[in-house]
């Protein structure tokens, strides 16, 4: 869908918006929203649109938390009991997003590339960028890890959750698993006009290490 935007003004030409879609990511901790970059990671958001309209999310829980790093959610449910998925979905890192504070992104086996399914990450600094964006000189979309949107508010309910306690030993990654479950009551799809992303938030997270990779 285009909106196009007519400026009167003598001597300008119009200027095209294109509608992005949005997900609106409720928790038990609050609302985060995100801008899904459909024209850098076409396929990436088509997927995880797809899992958001059909419920796969709802009523799902947030299994890893790496403070300074990412919070991890995707198809593990409240009863703790991993949804079925589909296919991989193609790796998209040659879009020119980067793993930066205030960005989402998919997590995926480390082999093959082509794994992301359903499970997806919050990056909480900008630090992350240089162990989970694409290598430098290496074929497109062969490495890295996949962004596809970024954070328009509701930075501060990441940024609480990275605080809580952890231990909780359920999960793939038991020791990041939160004492008291957080848990991602629904996510809403809609489409708003494409603006320029905000500034990224300040960061005020430790280093994290680069060995530690949001792989599922």
């Amino acid at each position: 869908m285009r909106l196009a935007i007519v400026l009167a003004t003598t001597g300008l030409l119009s200027v095209a918006a294109i509608a992005q879609p949005q997900a609106k990511i409720e928790t038990s901790m609050g609302t985060v929203v995100v801008v899904l970059e459909k024209d850098k990671a076409p396929k990436t958001v088509a997927n995880f649109i797809r899992y958001a309209k059909q419920g796969l999310y709802n009523n799902t829980v947030i299994y890893r938390i790496v403070p300074g790093y990412v919070v991890q959610t995707g198809s593990l449910g409240a009863d703790l009991k991993w949804r079925p998925t589909g296919a991989g979905v193609p790796l998209e890192t040659a879009g020119g997003l980067s793993n930066k504070r205030g960005t989402l992104a998919m997590a995926r086996d480390m082999k093959p590339t082509n794994s992301a399914k359903a499970e997806f990450f919050f990056n909480l600094a900008d630090t992350n960028a240089a162990a989970l964006d694409a290598k430098p000189g290496d074929a497109p979309n062969t490495t890295g890890f996949a962004v596809f949107g970024h954070i328009t508010s509701g930075q501060e309910v990441l940024d609480a959750i990275a605080l809580v306690p952890l231990g909780g030993m359920k999960g793939s990654f038991p020791a990041a698993y939160p004492q008291k479950p957080i848990v991602i009551k629904k996510i809403a799809i809609s489409e708003v006009a494409n603006l320029p992303p905000p500034p990224p938030p300040a960061a005020d997270a430790a280093t994290p290490p680069a060995t530690d990779q949001p792989v599922h």
